[in-house]
């Protein structure tokens, strides 16, 4: 039997933070001690005095690009990147090439996982215009959602007839989880600039809050309709906000949300330095849009933080704008970079843990993750907040091999990573032959 304790730490989790031991035997937590020593004979012992230990990091969008685009990213280098940054687990999507839109395709990736993942995994099955009947297959107790692109995207997979919307949203026993932008209404903005040299400062000005705001408003009422478990993926604009219910507790919550740490972090003043790199869709707006989801974000309107890791390498990224395809690397620095907002007075560390891994694990009904918690999967990590992180091409994991947040210093660094009660990432160095587990679901 393998057994670790974690001994000294301060403890952050369900909304308190606390000195405290922690005992994992087989993969999972089995004591917590707070404020006294656990005696027992366990195999390793690790001395966490000035360290904080926090639930993984639960990351509902990724796109690890595997299978078919692995020119981008992989799997195994992206999971690698992911465990580095203090997140354990990842929902996946399903634009890769072949796109996920059979259950054998679906299933594909999770073979390819459960050799290679370093962190827990699960994949969204898509929706085209014409699988239905495949979508309406899917496990709900072993998937973790269907995805709708309701906007262009990467794959060919816009959902736009609308009597296949109304049949996966009325009959899917799954969550549904959504990507809105009113393709109308980008085609429409692109003409208007058609005799225009564009850049990468325009696209906020193409991929408009009108853009987002109508899809949303879209998607919702069907949500509403058909009472369907509907979860808006990276709301970007304050005029999309007020469609968020803040009244009633997450677990009993019908239509949910998620924020991304760039729209978080950046805004239509970043543009000038970084261009394409920080091209993404739905786009990042204006500074007042910035504001407006981080006081949404504490106000509970929001429910979600995640990533939307979107890697394309850097020949690509250095195109001409509209060559220049959507979308960065971000699962490596997440944890970070949320950290560095908890030290700026953004977002208080707890109300940041719950964010990034209790309400991913409520959204989604994840079996036994997502908090410290006696009983369930050791999902852990090390955080020393008074180190700090440099991130530069020494030390970037992505396959990708670059970052928008290049050059920039986090006042913290992440030590350690627990996945599943296997030590996955300590001090630099990874155990790579010991995979992550398939998520199960409580529904």
């Amino acid at each position: 039997m393998t057994s670790i304790l974690l001994k000294n730490a301060t403890i952050v989790n369900e909304g308190q933070k606390y000195e405290g031991e922690i005992l994992i035997e087989d993969g999972f937590i089995v004591e917590i001690s707070k404020g006294r020593e656990i005696y027992r004979d366990v195999t390793h012992v690790f001395d966490c005095k000035g360290l904080l230990i926090l639930p993984g990091v639960i990351d509902d969008q990724v796109h690890f690009r595997e299978p078919g685009l692995t020119e981008k990213a992989n799997i195994f280098t992206e999971s690698r990147a992911a465990v580095a940054g203090g997140t354990t687990t990842f929902m996946e999507m399903p634009n890769t090439k072949p796109p996920a839109l059979t259950q054998e395709l679906l299933e594909d990736k999770y073979r390819i996982a459960a050799k290679n993942s370093l962190a827990n995994y699960s994949f969204f099955m898509g929706v085209s215009n014409d699988n239905a009947a495949e979508v309406l297959m899917t496990d709900p107790k072993t998937v973790c959602g269907i995805k709708i692109f309701m906007g262009s995207s990467t794959g060919n997979m816009l959902v736009d007839d609308e009597t296949t919307l109304r049949t996966i949203f009325k009959e899917s026993p799954l969550l549904i989880a959504t990507h809105c932008e009113d393709e109308g209404v980008i085609k429409r903005n692109l003409e208007q600039q058609q005799d225009k040299r564009l850049a990468a400062s325009d696209h906020p000005k193409i991929r408009t809050s009108e853009a987002c705001y109508k899809s949303s408003s879209h998607a919702m009422s069907l949500a509403k309709e058909y009472n369907t478990r509907l979860h808006i993926l990276h709301i970007s604009t304050a005029k999309e906000i007020p469609l968020f219910r803040n009244d009633i507790p997450l677990a009993q919550k019908r239509i949910t949300s998620e924020v991304c740490v760039h729209h978080l972090s950046f805004n239509d003043g970043d543009y000038e330095r970084l261009g394409n790199l920080i091209k993404c869709n739905p786009a990042i707006k204006t500074a007042s849009d910035q504001e407006a989801l981080w006081a949404a974000l504490n106000a509970d309107h929001l429910d979600i933080i995640a990533t939307d890791h979107a890697p394309h390498t850097w020949e690509e990224k250095q195109r001409d704008y509209l060559q220049a395809p959507s979308g960065l690397p971000l699962v490596q620095h997440s944890l970070l970079l949320m950290l560095e907002h908890v030290n700026n007075g953004k977002i208080s560390l707890e109300r940041m843990v719950h964010k990034m891994s209790h309400a991913p694990a409520i959204c989604f009904q994840i079996e036994k993750r997502g908090f410290i918690t006696e009983g369930y999967w050791a999902d852990l990590v090390l955080v020393n907040p008074n180190a700090k992180t440099t991130v530069s091409g020494d030390n970037i994991l992505y396959k990708c091999g670059w970052s928008p947040l290049q050059g920039k210093t986090f006042n913290a660094e992440v030590v350690g990573t627990i996945v599943s009660g296997n030590l996955a990432y300590y001090k630099g160095a990874f155990q790579n032959d010991k995979a992550g587990q398939r998520l199960k679901f409580q529904r």
